[in-house]
């Protein structure tokens, strides 16, 4: 079973970011694409209505992530794997994160 998270630009739903089997999947929201200011979340991953494929975390959401004294008392307070960089962006970046991206884990049985 994998595990999503819905990623949010500026409080709108833009896309979704999977973790695979083989590795990562980010797509963009079909509705979100049809907005006409439509934004990418980041420069490395331009509009498009394929989705991305990678073998490792997409460097932008890895971008996300606390380091450091922020990293070691996230993954203690929230008992997680510090490598489990998928399971540490779910868990910590659906607020106050850099820029105007989020990322909200979605739960079993929730519609995107």
């Amino acid at each position: 079973m994998s595990r999503i998270g819905n990623v949010y630009c500026q409080g709108g739903l833009a896309g979704r970011i999977e973790e695979r089997p083989d590795g990562y999947r980010f797509i963009y929201d079909t509705a979100y694409l049809a907005l006409k200011d439509a934004a990418p979340v980041s420069l490395t991953l331009p509009l498009q209505s394929e989705p991305y494929d990678s073998t490792v975390l997409f460097p932008f959401f890895y971008g996300l992530l606390a380091e450091g004294i922020l990293k070691d008392t996230q993954c203690r307070i929230l008992k997680l794997d510090e490598d489990d960089h998928f399971g540490r962006l779910l868990k910590t970046a659906g607020s106050d994160t850099i820029g105007d991206v989020t990322v909200v884990e979605e739960t079993e049985g929730a519609d995107v």
